[in-house]
């Protein structure tokens, strides 16, 4: 069961992350930075829109307190920073334009998955057990999907997955990727979890509904009150996200008995069971 440590930092100061190693990781001939921490099978924590805040951060240290060795790669934003409104739009429009990313189109994958793929291999011949877990938010939320093309990957969740940011019914995969994903889900008897507020304007019904006409059963998507989102957000989420969003992050109320706590339960329980973690 995760511990209160990571419940016990302010999410409204700058995290300086001082209890992740910082290792530059190179593969397929390119150099990102990843935080890493704790012991176990690995679960690879990939960040919302804007960057890695101390929300993002917290989630993943309760991942490591459940006995998981935690792999955060810095895909874009300032590490650790609480995400003010003009930082916040400035890293959304880099990552719109940059190539690593598929915001905007529907039907395509993006390149920094296959980056992520090669990190989920790295992590589970450094880690062992029977394999990884991946969590994808918001801009990465469609990855640990896209991830499961990689064998060791084995407990994909998707919280939020807000792209292709035009397109509300749109998966941001490829057909054919998909196709794949979808052969060895039910070849190896796995399931995709997934994550949504019922009023949410960026993830809405209409994708999740998409996902499920094209992974069926496999699909497990829960769709969460809108009453059961924090309200004390911050400044970048308050402006530019105005309703219930981030299920595990800025919206999640760290109290128990609340809707989003249990979803965090049930993500970690996943992870458990798909890794092999009593």
């Amino acid at each position: 069961m995760a511990t209160g440590t990571a419940s016990a930092r302010s999410m409204k100061v700058d995290d300086p992350l001082e209890d992740f190693a910082r290792r530059a990781i190179t593969l397929n001939a390119a150099t990102k930075r990843v935080y890493v921490a704790g012991k176990g099978p690995a679960v690879i924590v990939m960040t919302e829109m804007p960057g890695i805040s101390p929300h993002v951060a917290r989630f993943a240290r309760w991942v490591r307190d459940a006995g998981f060795a935690v792999y955060m790669p810095s895909l874009f934003g300032r590490d650790g920073a609480v995400p003010t409104e003009e930082e916040g739009v400035a890293t959304l429009q880099r990552a719109c334009m940059s190539a690593e990313f598929r915001a905007m189109a529907a039907n395509e994958s993006s390149p920094v998955t296959q980056w992520l793929r090669a990190l989920a291999r790295l992590a589970h011949g450094e880690c062992g057990g029977p394999g990884v877990g991946a969590i994808g938010m918001c801009f990465t939320g469609n990855f640990a999907l896209t991830m499961m093309l990689e064998p060791a990957m084995l407990a994909p969740v998707l919280s939020q997955p807000s792209l292709p940011l035009r397109e509300p019914a749109g998966l941001e995969i490829a057909p054919e990727d998909l196709t794949t994903v979808r052969a060895r889900l039910d070849r190896e008897d796995l399931t995709v979890l997934a994550y949504r507020f019922a009023g949410d304007k960026i993830c809405r019904a209409e994708r999740f509904a998409a996902y499920a006409a094209a992974l069926g059963d496999r699909f497990i998507g829960r769709e969460l009150p809108d009453e059961a989102a924090n309200t004390d957000v911050s400044p970048f989420f308050a402006s530019r996200v105005p309703f219930p969003h981030s299920v595990v992050t800025q919206h999640l109320i760290d109290e128990a008995g609340q809707p989003t706590m249990a979803a965090r339960d049930e993500i970690l329980a996943f992870f458990r069971k798909r890794l092999g973690k009593a």
